[in-house]
C-alpha cells in the first residue's frame, strides 16, 4: 500500500496539507462529502496542487508535518 502527502488549494487561495492512502477518494471527500476536513468544507472547491508518494504511513506523516511547518512561498516552490 502507498501513502500520499498532498497539498490542496482552497477557493480562498489558502493551502491545506494532508495525508491519505487513497488520493483520488480523499480529494472527492474534500470537495463533495461530509467526511472532508472541516477546513476544506468551508473553503470549497479545492484543487490538488501537489502530491508525494511514500511506502509507509510513518514516512508520509513525517513529511506532512514537515510541509505543514513551511511558509506559503516554500510550499509553492514544490510545483512552480
Amino acid at each position: 500500500m502507498s501513502y500520499f502527502v498532498y497539498i490542496l488549494q482552497c477557493a480562498d487561495k489558502s493551502y491545506y496539507v494532508g495525508c491519505t492512502n487513497n488520493l483520488e477518494k480523499r480529494l472527492k471527500e474534500h470537495n463533495h462529502s461530509k467526511w472532508g476536513a472541516h477546513y476544506t468544507k468551508i473553503r470549497r472547491p479545492v484543487i490538488l496542487k501537489y502530491s508525494e508518494e511514500f511506502e509507509t504511513l510513518r514516512e508520509a506523516r513525517h513529511r506532512e508535518a514537515e510541509i505543514k511547518g513551511w511558509r506559503r512561498e516554500k510550499k509553492e516552490k514544490l510545483w512552480k
